[in-house]
């Protein structure tokens, strides 16, 4: 197949003056590169795209693709990583992951838990703050705090657990004008932290592995912050489990797995679960666009524990998108 490449480049952006902040989420040169490289071992021919605006001048000049393996993350609005789904649909053109709406739905943290509550999946309470906080908040502290629409650990510091309900409002105030967003207020979960790999959609889908995530003393704070993101070696101990050997990950899995497929994602990802102070499996977050590093991002990482190897994880990724379109990876 002819497959175009759709990418947010961060070195792209750096030299248009964006800052390290503002394109945290966007992907290195190397991870186009272990892309390209595993579909041309695949068979196919790997066409690349880039961004949004680069794509829809592809677009009108008339060039078209079998399918798109998307990975282009936005970089304003809301529904940022729906932008690229949103204009290949109005081509027609297949692409890999979820559609618009499941992108811009679970970008937004807190809408993605009103859909997992209601599915009557496990999650912690919370509220959203765009102004005055709430009176009085519906839970008791420690409360968690950070930006309703970012990724990559953005906005999560050492401040994010807070234990004196008094400078709640502080913090929502300061993360409101940096980020200028509503926040996301939640009630802290205290216990194990765990990270699940998915492939597949539907019924299709499938557990790829768990992950612990563990925090070492160098680590700045007890929360997966863009800092430990970022500089997780040595900071972050990442501890492969397995329902054999722990009985809380069939729990954990089984939440994650319920929890793909009452969002609509597809294709490939990961789920966030941490457990509250009893032991309990609670939904933290969803990523239907998870980083595709090769040994550096979550999910290969995970999948490779598991002995999945990027080249298969890729083709898994394929495969599903090729299902929906009505068959098998071609060539």
């Amino acid at each position: 197949m002819k497959i175009g490449m759709t990418y947010d480049l961060r070195q792209e952006y750096l030299d248009m003056g964006y800052n390290e902040l503002e394109t945290a989420e966007l992907d290195v040169v190397e991870t186009i590169e272990a892309i390209e490289g595993v579909l041309l071992e695949l068979g196919h021919v790997p066409v690349r795209i880039g961004h949004a605006k680069a794509l829809m001048k592809a677009l009108v000049k008339g060039e078209t693709w079998d399918l798109v393996f998307n990975i282009a993350e936005g970089l304003k609005g809301a529904a940022r990583e729906a932008q690229v789904p949103a204009i290949l649909d109005v081509y027609g053109i297949p692409y890999t992951f979820s559609d618009p709406v499941v992108m811009g739905l679970c970008l937004n943290k807190a809408l993605t838990k009103q859909i997992i509550r209601d599915a009557g999946l496990a999650t912690s309470p919370f509220v959203v703050v765009n102004g005055a906080l709430p009176q009085p908040i519906p839970f008791t502290p420690p409360f968690f705090a950070k930006p309703v629409a970012e990724g990559t650990g953005m906005g999560i510091t050492e401040k994010s657990i807070i234990e004196d309900s008094g400078v709640l409002a502080g913090i929502c105030r300061d993360l409101i004008r940096q980020f200028h967003q509503p926040v996301l207020v939640e009630q802290f979960l205290p216990g194990r932290e765990f990270t699940v790999g998915v492939t597949g959609t539907g019924p299709d889908a499938r557990i790829m592995g768990t992950m612990e995530i563990v925090f070492t003393e160098a680590a700045k704070g007890q929360t997966y912050s863009l800092e430990n993101k970022e500089n997780w070696k040595g900071r972050v101990a990442l501890h492969p489990m397995a329902a054999k050997e722990d009985p809380l990950i069939r729990e954990v899995e089984r939440l994650a797995f319920d929890s793909w497929n009452a969002l609509g994602c597809r294709d490939g990802g990961r789920i966030d679960i941490r457990c509250d102070l009893e032991g309990k499996p609670s939904f933290i977050e969803v990523n239907p666009l998870a980083g595709l590093r090769p040994e550096y991002s979550d999910l290969p990482i995970l999948c490779d524990y598991f002995g999945t190897s990027y080249v298969r994880l890729i083709e898994c990724i394929l495969n599903s998108a090729c299902r929906r379109m009505g068959g098998g990876v071609g060539k």
